[in-house]
């Protein structure tokens, strides 16, 4: 009888730990048709030519994952999430070698006293910032800033990263992160950190933010593994844009998003950036490069099914190195969204980008006519001319 007892308490302790934790399995499959004129190899400034192919994660990103929390009293919880991307289109892993190459973090929040987690994660900056990037309607791979220059899009995560986001305290959220390098030597070669602020108050919001991103090679040099901000043991953001600077000692970015929504209908959002590359010893160019964009994005929500938006955004770098034609980006953006249910839709993109002025070349010293690299989706693949169309449709199902 006392067996039967204390079998049955057990059996009543496990129901009710097993009821105080949650995992999550979720995803995104999105495929589509997208064409691009004038395609051509990063670096390269001729033999573009239009293509038409099945793109992947236009959208949002294709992924799966898994995330999950325990109660562990007192208001706390233990926390952690898992996310892998894919191709859909081939079923490959969106970056070879990483199993969880979107995310992989565990942590704790408790809902007075905030969050803290440490993994693989977004930097605070993205993470405040993003509710008013352009990709929210535009997509990044269309939307972004010209390369994702500002890191407003996804394609900057964090290894080694450290986080904590306050809670929400009338409106106002404050969050910092920092990545250790790992170089042996230098606390500091290799890092990432960043800090941002948020805003909210009913139909505004408000978010800045600052971001430095330090190479793993003293002096500059070959963006390694050993860097912190990276897809794939390569520097992150890699375009047609910043080229002729990914030798750069150090980026740091500073940015202002923020957002007004008039009616239900309709809302607006905006975005500064200023964004620079810091020479070290080692570094092909010898003087700062700095890039400043501005850009905002109208949303219209005619149907309960439809959403229909527009953006434009203009990126302008300083005169350095050289160069005595600043380069200029101009970017023209529409996308159309239709619910077929909660889960699924339809969508179609449209961009275009007209490029102006002078930059460096791979080499970081030959002065090269600046050439359009549309949202951060063609960044492997950029025009060989100053003007890039890019349209899409394709279906997104979410599990």
């Amino acid at each position: 009888m006392k067996k039967a007892l204390a079998t049955s308490a057990l059996g009543l302790v496990a129901l009710g730990a097993h009821a105080q934790s949650s995992v999550t399995l979720y995803g995104i499959v999105d495929t589509g048709i997208g064409y691009q004129s004038s395609q051509t190899s990063l670096g390269s400034t001729s033999g573009g030519r239009s293509v038409v192919k099945m793109v992947n994660g236009i959208w949002a990103g294709s992924r799966f994952g898994l995330k999950g929390a325990e109660d562990l009293g007192g208001g706390t919880k233990a926390i952690f999430q898992l996310e892998e991307g894919f191709n859909s289109a081939t079923g490959a892993q969106s970056v070879s070698g990483l199993a969880f190459n979107r995310q992989a973090y565990v942590g704790v929040a408790n809902a007075s006293y905030g969050t803290f987690t440490a993994g693989r994660q977004y930097t605070s900056y993205y993470t405040l910032l993003s509710p008013y990037s352009p990709t929210t309607w535009l997509t990044g791979a269309y939307g972004a800033h010209p390369g994702d220059i500002d890191s407003l899009d996804t394609l900057y995560r964090v290894n080694n990263s450290l986080v904590y986001t306050s809670p929400n305290f009338y409106g106002l959220t404050a969050s910092g992160s920092y990545a250790l390098g790992g170089v042996p030597g230098s606390f500091n070669a290799g890092s990432t950190w960043s800090a941002a602020l948020q805003y909210l108050n009913g139909p505004f919001g408000i978010a800045a933010g600052f971001q430095r991103i330090n190479n793993s090679t003293p002096g500059g040099g070959a963006w390694g593994a050993d860097s912190t901000t990276s897809n794939n043991g390569a520097q992150a953001g890699v375009s047609g844009i910043n080229n002729g600077y990914q030798r750069a000692q150090a980026q740091q970015r500073v940015a202002v998003t923020g957002g007004y929504a008039f009616t239900p209908q309709w809302d607006v959002s905006f975005s500064y950036s200023n964004v620079q590359y810091v020479p070290g010893i080692n570094s092909p160019f010898h003087t700062t490069a700095i890039f400043n964009t501005g850009g905002a994005v109208l949303h219209f929500k005619p149907l309960t099914a439809l959403d229909l938006a527009a953006g434009y955004s203009y990126t302008r770098a300083t005169k350095a190195n050289g160069i005595t034609s600043s380069a200029s980006y101009q970017q023209f953006n529409l996308s159309q969204y239709y619910s077929l249910s909660k889960r699924t839709g339809l969508y179609a993109l449209e961009a275009y980008q007209r490029a102006g002025g002078q930059t460096l070349g791979t080499n970081g010293v030959s002065i090269i006519n600046a050439t359009a690299d549309i949202g951060d989706g063609q960044n492997s693949a950029p025009s060989s001319s100053r003007s890039q169309f890019a349209a899409g449709v394709g279906i997104i199902h979410k599990f």
